[in-house]
């Protein structure tokens, strides 16, 4: 069997390898050799990673070269997500971006800096004309950095097609050393209805992995009746990094022919989210483990192909099965998982009793639930099953199930604020507890009269919570009346304790000066040589907003020339 198996899969690779995807119009981006520290869609939280994480040694500063020629067709800066990113046109159709940068090539610099400076925000979206800021290959457009999201210095390289789609751009001929097979990390059964079982049990079974010499895995053979499903925890590693990052395909195979197929080539930005659908999200949220289902339900996600009767197996007393599942990453390196599956009947234990609440979920209905001053409106949709949803009030407490269903799209909670005073109610906020030391969490909150309203896509415990305490600003790099002639940077840290920094503003001698933004490390950093400042005695003067409108003024004196 795994010899036909090899034929089928070793044809459908070869038809696969055949793309349409230029081999030799993209560079590297880099001059270093390219070792990743994140793969095409990856699994991250709540989306698919997008585009490569390419290692820049530890390092900042980086030469950032254009893959090919074109021209500077979006640039883009932000406190999160990519931060400094820069987007490239080529005449093929294809974009190029390449996100998390310490700053641009001086041309496009300048060319923002202007506009920053016209609009007074650091946070900026330009779209620039293809005749404004064309790009040859090879040229360099930037340097590596760490903005944004980013978790350390590295750079998020991408490409996308005419549609926005992201596409993996080792389709494209990058190439990286990888003659590492998968890992394996876990095996779980699902029984998929009432009346199904796996191992007497009517709940998910972890099953007892066995790696052969071969480099491949077995399960001790197991008994099953009725509609099961499989999940698998899995990572790749390529030979020069240590990192678990995501595989390319896997497929499963039932009785020697496929039924399930996951293909990581390409994905578009709004299906993303369903990424939640995918990996067994209460597995997730309370283990911290993505656990990615090897069956279809209620999931648009582009990337199943080939599946049948969506996944699902039907297990008949007296029968013997094998299930396979095949793990690769981009080089064709693969694992093998087999599975000897017993039908019987005799498996066949008490069903779990299914937990019953007043509340129940159809997800393709709305419904408001509401008690004393809190009611909360699921909208049509919302959820992607039917379940039953655990909704209770206890004074500003509203206790909204456990974090253990993915939601697909946001819903509202809302605060009857009327037993508060107006000056209360100007500090009041909806608060998410989080689940370790029941901090409160800050939810984007809006105010319509008497009423605080906040949209979530997360179940939990909320409260309303009060933020009366101003941000706190300090000098970080120099004292009040200094001498800073010999200075580059000047620096600025700020920090807000309950609802977060909002926005802030800063100014030298009454006139507005850029300083960028880093939350992660909390500062605030003006670069003298933007030129703006020019006088020897200069007062610089910053005020910061917390998302309650709190604010602090902090004003120093400083000297250059």
């Amino acid at each position: 069997m795994r010899f036909t198996l090899f034929l089928f899969i070793a044809f459908s690779f070869f038809l696969n390898a055949q793309n349409n995807y230029p081999q030799d119009y993209f560079n590297s981006p880099l001059e270093v050799p390219l070792i990743l520290s994140g793969t095409f869609a990856e699994l991250r939280s709540n989306h698919f990673h997008s585009g490569l994480d390419i290692k820049t040694q530890q390092r900042t500063g980086l030469k950032i070269k254009a893959s090919a020629s074109g021209f500077v067709s979006r640039i883009k800066v932000s406190h999160y997500g990519y931060g400094k990113a820069l987007y490239i046109t080529h005449p093929n159709g294809y974009t190029t971006v390449y996100a998390h940068l310490q700053k641009f090539a001086p041309d496009i610099e300048a060319y923002i800096k202007k506009h920053q400076y016209e609009k007074e925000s650091f946070e900026i979206e330009l779209f620039p004309n293809a005749e404004t800021l064309p790009v040859i290959k090879n040229s360099i457009v930037g340097y590596s950095g760490n903005t944004g999201g980013s978790g350390g210095p590295h750079l998020h390289f991408e490409i996308r097609d005419k549609e926005e789609r992201p596409i993996n751009p080792m389709l494209f001929g990058m190439d990286v050393k990888d003659s590492t097979n998968p890992i394996i990390k876990s095996i779980y059964a699902y029984p998929l209805d009432e009346k199904s079982f796996v191992n007497k049990a009517s709940t998910k079974q972890k099953l007892q992995l066995i790696p052969l010499k071969n480099g491949d895995y077995t399960i001790k053979n197991i008994e099953a009746y009725g509609n099961i499903g499989f999940g698998i925890e899995t990572i790749d590693r390529q030979d020069l990094a240590a990192n678990s990052n995501g595989v390319y395909n896997i497929r499963t195979f039932f009785n020697g022919r496929q039924n399930f197929e996951l293909d990581f080539r390409t994905f578009s930005f709004s299906e993303t989210k369903h990424i939640n659908q995918l990996i067994d999200y209460e597995h997730f949220t309370t283990k911290k483990q993505r656990i990615q289902k090897l069956f279809k339900k209620n999931n648009p996600l582009s990337i199943y192909k080939s599946v049948t009767n969506n996944g699902y197996l039907s297990i008949q007393d007296s029968t013997y099965s094998v299930y396979k599942v095949r793990v690769t990453d981009y080089k064709n390196n693969e694992s093998w998982v087999t599975i000897h599956i017993k039908g019987t009947k005799d498996c066949i234990s008490e069903p779990q009793k299914k937990v019953i609440t007043p509340y129940h979920i159809e997800a393709n209905k709305a419904i408001h639930l509401k008690k004393g001053n809190v009611s909360v409106d699921l909208y049509k949709n919302t959820f992607y099953d039917d379940f039953y949803i655990d909704f209770e009030v206890k004074n500003d407490t509203l206790f909204l199930h456990k974090n253990v269903v993915a939601a697909k799209k946001k819903f509202n909670i809302t605060y009857d604020v009327s037993a508060y005073t107006d000056k209360d109610i100007s500090k009041l906020y909806i608060a998410r507890l989080s689940n370790y030391n029941k901090f409160p969490i800050y939810t984007s909150t809006k105010r319509k009269g008497k009423l605080l309203i906040a949209s979530t896509k997360t179940l939990g415990t909320f409260t309303l919570a009060t933020d009366s305490i101003k941000p706190i600003i300090t000098a970080k790099n120099f004292k009040d009346g200094q001498w800073l002639s010999k200075y580059r940077y000047l620096k600025i840290k700020i920090d807000d304790k309950l609802s977060g920094i909002s926005k802030y503003r800063a100014t030298v001698n009454g006139k507005w000066i850029l300083m960028e933004y880093d939350y992660k490390t909390k500062t605030l950093t003006h670069d003298f040589n933007d030129g703006i400042i020019t006088d020897t005695k200069n007062n610089l003067k910053v005020i910061v907003t917390d998302n309650l409108g709190n604010n602090s003024t902090f004003e120093t004196l400083f000297y250059r020339k």
